[in-house]
């Protein structure tokens, strides 16, 4: 049997960039020679088996035919007669479809190290358009690459817009979608992975309230601020910021669509709320500003969970407002006066009320005149 290092740490590599997993490929073995040699194997559509002492992951060489629609319909062929070059074949990208041989020499039969100098995201066969969800991949390395130059090729870029309009894209299924999503949020250039789904048609089958302008820019302005000025937002922060421009319901709604988990959920139906409520956007009048605070606080849940609004807090004081204009500076500061009356009235506490003697319906009244009279001060001193 041989053995060789693919994928993307013969990419990486190539590219001096630290190597975080290590893929193998197994040419010429059957099964039995694996689990003699110490291997377990743990694959079940076709043969995968982790090393003995490393634990890496070493696939036979296999081939891949397209049986039906979606990332699903493929039967997979393994075999001791399958080369390394079939197997590389049926990658996604040229830069992904090299291989190593346990000497050093670099295998490359479609050109990937030379895409790598060109700065090229290119495709490695037809066979990409078979899985629909190389759409979001390639997308995916687009925004890890984009700051090094890479861009993708004219030709890939074609193939995938062909994908979409036939449809394939509504093939995905909800939960590998997210995958993708929630790992590009976290590349090097999030916002890129936007720009290419929209510019091959992908977006407005994945994101329909996102694909048209204005909301469009919006959201890539929200995100690239975000991403920018507060480099280690978590996940939920960078989905509500994709949501942004929307209306609360529809920001629920499309984030419940893409499985997104329930803490992502609700930070953005939590920040599009607070973007549209009045105490952020009545700026000229003061006269019941205190009971739009108050109100808001307790919409949002605030005294509960007060993690939850200082995400939202964070998020929405580094992408206010979602495109230029001559409110920011009365935004920036109603904002602020948001989150100093949460902290403030945060001190009202039903323990001392207790203690006072409030019981009942009676203790409620007083929390919210405590917490009204809080936020009062907190106004006069803004």
């Amino acid at each position: 049997m041989d053995i060789y290092l693919v994928g993307g740490a013969v990419r990486d590599q190539l590219l001096d960039l630290p190597i975080k997993d290590r893929d193998w490929v197994v040419v010429g073995a059957t099964p039995e020679a694996m689990l003699a040699q110490g291997f377990r194997q743990v694959g079940a559509d076709f043969p995968v088996f982790l090393h003995p002492q490393t634990h890496e992951e070493y696939a036979m060489a296999r081939t891949e035919r397209k049986q039906g629609h979606g990332y699903h319909g493929f039967t997979v062929y393994s075999s001791p007669d399958v080369t390394l070059e079939e197997d590389l074949k049926r990658r996604d990208l040229t830069i992904n479809a090299m291989a190593q041989a346990e000497d050093g020499e670099i295998i490359d039969p479609f050109g990937g190290r030379q895409d790598l100098q060109d700065r090229l995201l290119r495709h490695v066969s037809e066979a990409f358009a078979e899985d629909p969800l190389r759409i979001l991949r390639a997308a995916r390395f687009a925004a890890r690459f984009a700051p090094q130059g890479f861009t993708i090729h004219p030709d890939t870029l074609q193939l995938m817009q062909t994908m979409t309009d036939a449809g394939e894209v509504g093939h995905l299924v909800p939960e590998r979608v997210w995958q993708e999503l929630q790992r590009a949020l976290h590349e090097t250039s999030p916002v890129t992975f936007f720009e290419v789904l929209h510019s091959c048609g992908a977006l407005a089958e994945l994101l329909p309230e996102v694909a048209q302008q204005p909301e469009r820019q919006q959201a890539l302005n929200a995100l690239q601020q975000l991403h920018q000025n507060l480099p280690d937002a978590n996940t939920a922060q960078r989905v509500a910021a994709v949501l942004l421009p929307l209306p609360s319901p529809q920001a629920s709604n499309r984030a419940a669509l893409l499985k997104a988990p329930k803490a992502c959920q609700e930070l953005a139906t939590l920040a599009c709320t607070l973007r549209g409520s009045p105490c952020l956007n009545n700026t000229d009048s003061k006269n019941d500003l205190p009971e739009q605070l108050l109100e808001t606080l307790d919409a949002a849940d605030a005294w509960r969970r007060p993690e939850r609004l200082q995400e939202a807090l964070q998020l929405l004081r580094v992408t206010l407002p979602l495109q230029n204009g001559p409110d920011l500076p009365l935004q920036q500061r109603a904002l602020q006066q948001l989150a100093d009356s949460a902290q403030a009235a945060a001190g009202v506490r039903a323990k001392t009320l207790l203690a006072q003697g409030y019981r009942g319906p009676e203790l409620g009244q007083a929390m919210d005149q405590f917490r009204l009279e809080t936020i009062r001060n907190v106004i006069q001193k803004h």
